[in-house]
């Protein structure tokens, strides 16, 4: 996603606009869920250690829970993706 308000944005109209998962920090569950690693999970590497991990401010990371098909889990994520590129959503915060 770029950027970290960018990979928060998206998580934010995945989790409240579609319903596609949760955000969180540990991704050990059995309903999707989300995280910016840049800063949460990894937060405790310098830019140097995630840069040559290939984690940038805008890498979200998802764990896919075993809850509805995988077909309302991608219908959802295009969802949540075309509001984002929608430039009235994209300019407004959450």
């Amino acid at each position: 996603m770029e950027t970290e308000e960018r990979a928060n944005r998206l998580m934010h109209h995945l989790q409240n606009s579609t319903q596609f998962g949760l955000m969180a920090v540990s991704l050990g569950y059995y309903e999707t869920l989300m995280s910016c690693s840049g800063s949460s999970t990894s937060s405790e590497l310098n830019d140097g250690e995630k840069a040559l991990a290939g984690i940038s401010a805008g890498l979200v990371r998802m764990s896919i829970g075993y809850i509805g098909t995988l077909e309302q889990r991608w219908s959802q994520f295009e969802k949540a993706l075309s509001r984002l590129q929608d430039s009235a959503s994209f300019n407004n915060k959450y």
